[in-house]
C-alpha cells in the first residue's frame, strides 16, 4: 500500500511538474538556509579554534598592568625580572617551558630596504612555547644566549619587506644601532587576533640587553611566556602563578594584581563556545524559513484536493478506506518535502565548499545537522500535509461524485 502511494505521489508530482517545483523550492531554500548557516558557522569555529592555537601550546602570557588593551593599566608598574621567569619554572609543577621576553620596536634596515620591526629578545624555549616552525636556517640556541651572539630569526613578513625575493640566511641587517646575522626564517603564521604574527625578529634576550637597548634596571622583562603541560588544570595552575608572583612583587592581601595573565585555553573555549551559539541561533531562524516552506506545501495540497474530488469521489465508491485517501495525500505532501529537503542538502553542501573558501574558514561537513535537516523537512511534510489529507479522506462519497 505505501509503495503503492508512493508511485501514485510520484504521478501526481510529475502530471504538475511547475506547481511542484515551486512548492518544493520553497523547500529548498530553507533546507539550504538551514545547512548553509550551521555549516559555514561550524567552519568559523574551527578557524577561531585554530588561529588561537596558533599562538602557542596551551599558551600563558603574563604582561605586568591590569589588564588587556583599553583596561590596560601599566604606568607606574614594574616589568618582570628574569628571576620571575626562572622561579616560575621551578617552583610551578604545571609549566612545561618558560621563556622571558623583551620587546621593542626599532628601525632594521638591509641594503636600501628599511622599516619598522617588531624586535623580540628571549630565550630558546619561546619557538617551542608559540609553536614557531622553521621555514630555513636553525633556531637560537643556549650557546647564543650565553654569548650574547648578535644573530637573529626573522618571520615572513620582515623576510619579504626587506629581502624581497631572496634567501635571508647569512645575510646581515642592522637593527638598531647593532648588526644581526640572520640564523632562521620563520615559517608563515597568518594574522591573528593580536596582528600579524608574521611580523617578528627575534634575538637573544642578552643580545638585546647587551647591544640594543641597554640594561639599567633588572625590570627589563615586558612579557612572560609561558606553555602548560598536557592535562594540566587552567585554573590551578593560574592560581599558583598569580600566588607565586604576588608574593615576588611584594603585593598586600588588600592589593589588586599588578599582572595580567592570558590564557589560550580558555579564550579558545569561550569564543569557541559563543561561535557555537551563534550558528545555533542563526540556524533556528533559517529554520523559520521552513514553516514558510510548509505553508506553500498545505496550500497546494488543499488545491490538489480541490482539483481531485471527484477522483477522491470514485475511489471511496468502490471501497477505498478513509485512511487510504489520508494516506496518499499525506504521502504526496511528505515526498515534496523529502525531494526539496534532498535537493537542498546536496546542491548546499557543493555551495558550501565554495564559500568556505571565499571567507577562508574550513569546511566541515555534519552529518547530523544534514541529516536533522532533512528529517524536519520530511516532518514539515507531515505536519502541513496532515490537515488537507485529512479533508480529502472526509469527503462524502455521493458530495465528491457530484463535485465538478
Amino acid at each position: 500500500m505505501y509503495w503503492n502511494a508512493f508511485a501514485i505521489a510520484l504521478q501526481e508530482i510529475a502530471r504538475n511538474r511547475t506547481r511542484a517545483f515551486l512548492t518544493v523550492l520553497g523547500i529548498f531554500i530553507a533546507v539550504a538556509a538551514i545547512v548553509t548557516m550551521v555549516t559555514l558557522g561550524e567552519g568559523a569555529t574551527l578557524a577561531v579554534k585554530a588561529q588561537i592555537a596558533s599562538l602557542g601550546s596551551n599558551l600563558l602570557t603574563l604582561r605586568p598592568g591590569a589588564g588587556f588593551g583599553n583596561r590596560a593599566s601599566s604606568a607606574g608598574v614594574p616589568s618582570f625580572t628574569e628571576e620571575d621567569a626562572a622561579t616560575l619554572g621551578e617552583q610551578v609543577s604545571g609549566i612545561a617551558l618558560v621563556a622571558p621576553v623583551g620587546t621593542v620596536s626599532l628601525g632594521t634596515i638591509h641594503q636600501h630596504n628599511a622599516r619598522v620591526s617588531t624586535v623580540v629578545g628571549t630565550t630558546p624555549d619561546y619557538f617551542g612555547i608559540n609553536r614557531w616552525k622553521l621555514a630555513e636556517g636553525r633556531f637560537l640556541n643556549a650557546a647564543d644566549q650565553r654569548d650574547g651572539g648578535a644573530v637573529c630569526v626573522i618571520g615572513e613578513t620582515v623576510r619579504r619587506e626587506l629581502f624581497g625575493d631572496a634567501d635571508p640566511v647569512g645575510s646581515r641587517i642592522r637593527i638598531g644601532r647593532a648588526s644581526c646575522e640572520v640564523v632562521g626564517l620563520l615559517a608563515a603564521k597568518g594574522q591573528a587576533g593580536m596582528g600579524d604574527q608574521d611580523d617578528t625578529l627575534i634575538l637573544p634576550l642578552s643580545a638585546l640587553q647587551r647591544r640594543l637597548v641597554g640594561r639599567t634596571s633588572r625590570h627589563d622583562i615586558n612579557q612572560i611566556s609561558i606553555s602548560a603541560r598536557d592535562g594540566t588544570d587552567s585554573l590551578a595552575l593560574i592560581a599558583e602563578i598569580t600566588r607565586i608572583l604576588r608574593v615576588r612583587r611584594h603585593l598586600r592581601p588588600d592589593q589588586d594584581n599588578d599582572f595580567n595573565l592570558f590564557d589560550t585555553r580558555q579564550i579558545a573555549e569561550t569564543l569557541g563556545a559563543t561561535t557555537q551559539l551563534m550558528t545555533l541561533l542563526l540556524g533556528a531562524v533559517a529554520g523559520v524559513s521552513l514553516v514558510v516552506g510548509g505553508i506553500g506545501i498545505m496550500n497546494i495540497m488543499l488545491v490538489s484536493v480541490a482539483e481531485r474530488t471527484r477522483e477522491i469521489g470514485i475511489r471511496l465508491a468502490i471501497g477505498a478506506t478513509a485512511r487510504e485517501v489520508l494516506l496518499q495525500f499525506l504521502v504526496e505532501a511528505v515526498t515534496l518535502s523529502c525531494i526539496g529537503g534532498l535537493i537542498g542538502i546536496f546542491l548546499t553542501l557543493g555551495l558550501c565548499v565554495g564559500l568556505a573558501r571565499v571567507i577562508q574558514v574550513p569546511f566541515h561537513f555534519n552529518a547530523g545537522i544534514n541529516l536533522l535537516a532533512f528529517l524536519f523537512s520530511a516532518g514539515v511534510g507531515v505536519a502541513f500535509g496532515f490537515a488537507p489529507a485529512r479533508r480529502a479522506a472526509r469527503l462524502n462519497p455521493i458530495d465528491a461524485l457530484r463535485h465538478e
